[in-house]
């Protein structure tokens, strides 16, 4: 056996490809598993924002801080009465429905670690470990977009520092990293 360099060992394409697959399916599972009850949880909010000549909260905007809360960011709000403020809908919810969605990076990272090395190969736990990290590639700069795309107004956003380096770097490099260590265990790694 060969002595793989770094850059052989770190499959930046696939990795990007991977990552930035489960950003997107992430977000879009959330959304058309939530967009319906987050739409009608925002009817007040959106009545009285219409009614002082504000612009209604969009429902997309609306899922993607739940997207971000999955990874457990919290979404900040800017002003208002009580000065700014920071909240996680998913942790605040009553009756936990809504904890599923904390399953969802987990389970997409963790399958796209798994898409990286089944794609690349890795011989070592070790290697798959490297290579299903390499889901940061293409998660890191979607989750940065993303922090600032979900952004009403400029007064309420995912929270941007635990964004970027919680949502875009922490979960990613992690989960990634065991999903590419168990797909070499499992044998989906081999050349």
């Amino acid at each position: 056996m060969t002595e793989r360099s770094l850059s052989d060992r770190v499959p930046l394409a696939a990795g990007a490809a991977a990552g930035a697959a489960a950003y997107l399916l992430g977000y879009l599972v959330t959304y058309v598993w939530q967009s319906g009850s987050v739409e009608e949880r925002l009817q007040g909010v959106n009545f009285l924002a219409d009614l002082f000549g504000s612009d209604p909260i969009p429902v997309w905007k609306a899922v993607g801080w739940l997207f971000y809360n999955a990874h457990f960011v919290r979404t900040r709000f800017e002003g208002g009465l009580g000065g700014p403020r920071s909240e996680n809908f998913i942790a605040a919810a009553e009756g936990g429905s809504l904890a599923l969605l904390y399953l969802v990076p987990v389970v997409l990272l963790v399958g796209a670690g798994l898409a990286v090395v089944a794609l690349d190969g890795a011989d070592e736990p070790a290697d798959g470990a490297l290579a299903g990290a390499a889901a940061v590639v293409g998660y890191l700069p979607l989750a940065v977009v993303g922090a600032f795309l979900f952004s009403y107004d400029g007064s309420i956003a995912p929270d941007a520092v635990t964004a970027v380096l919680l949502a875009g770097v922490v979960y990613p490099l992690a989960l990634g990293a065991v999903g590419g260590g168990v797909a070499v265990v499992a044998g989906l790694g081999e050349d």
